[in-house]
């Protein structure tokens, strides 16, 4: 049975990670681009969020796992002879793909009898966790590695994420919508609507007011998935917007006619630090095997 590797990108909890036995490396954040913290480690998404929303002037900076976080983490499951699954956030976001790979070349040279098989996800946050999801299953049911990375891969084409944020600050801060663009949002009350697709965010509208940006993405979601929720996993996240994404999962489920099984996700540091406090997030993708 070959094990599971995953940046922090898919947002896994611990107890979640542990759980299904998944080696998560985690990302990197920094306050003052001088000292970085791990996230899980030197510093929990709680207390990072926490003080984002305290500090109005935090501009914080995320940085994938190196080489060597790669190396640390492979190594141990390669001294026991296991395989390795690593599944990344996507490259078109981050270069920890790229870190990764060159990590599992540097480890093969002593280990060339093991088999390491890395999948970009193209995704992100919930996105990356659903498709993590159906690899567990996947190495639960018995699928080899090799069978397993190729029905990722097409799970990943069928994965979409779709998000709402409470504002437009920390899109501005990344330099993904201009200064005015952001003012007039916050002066609007605007609330931007993105989708993660093929790998990349994009803008698909503004509207005014959180409540109408939330029914919208549940509007669209059960249309768009009314007829195949038997095929398809679905997650929800946020951050620090817990009640409304209950609300929101009560909501889905009753238009839909289905139960959405996973967990809601606090969204971690990762993406968090792009899109601040009061995001919520929807995701699917299509099923690899049976759950």
């Amino acid at each position: 049975m070959f094990k599971i590797i995953s940046d922090g990108g898919c947002d896994f909890g611990k107890y979640e990670a542990k759980k299904h036995e998944v080696t998560v490396v985690p990302f990197y954040i920094s306050f003052d681009q001088e000292n970085y913290l791990k996230e899980g480690i030197d510093i929990t998404k709680e207390d990072f969020f926490k003080r984002l929303a305290a500090e109005k002037g935090l501009f914080p900076k995320t940085s994938q796992p190196s080489p060597q976080d790669y190396i640390d983490a492979f190594t141990p499951h390669l001294e026991k002879g296991h395989d390795l699954f690593v599944l990344t956030i996507s490259s078109k976001l981050s270069g920890s793909h790229n870190s990764a790979s060159l990590a599992a070349d540097i480890v093969k040279e002593d280990y060339p009898e093991r088999t390491i098989l890395l999948v970009d996800s193209l995704s992100v946050s919930i996105g990356q966790g659903l498709i993590l999801r159906e690899i567990i299953k996947m190495r639960d049911a018995g699928l080899t590695l090799q069978e397993a990375a190729e029905s990722a891969e097409k799970i990943r084409e069928t994965t979409r994420v779709y998000f709402t944020l409470d504002t437009l600050e920390y899109l501005k801060r990344g330099g993904r919508v201009g200064p005015t663009t952001a003012l007039v949002g916050g002066i609007l009350g605007l609330n931007p609507i993105l989708q993660l697709e093929d790998g990349k965010v994009s803008q698909l509208d503004n509207v005014r007011g959180r409540k109408r940006a939330l029914k919208l993405i549940e509007e669209a979601m059960v249309d768009a998935l009314k007829d195949e929720t038997k095929n398809i996993g679905l997650s929800i996240g946020h951050i620090l917007s817990e009640k409304d994404a209950v609300a929101f999962k009560t909501n889905t489920e009753a238009a839909l006619e289905t139960e959405i099984i996973n967990p809601i996700t606090e969204i971690g540091v990762t993406i968090g630090s792009h899109v601040g406090p009061g995001a919520l997030a929807f995701a699917y993708c299509r099923k690899g095997v049976s759950a």
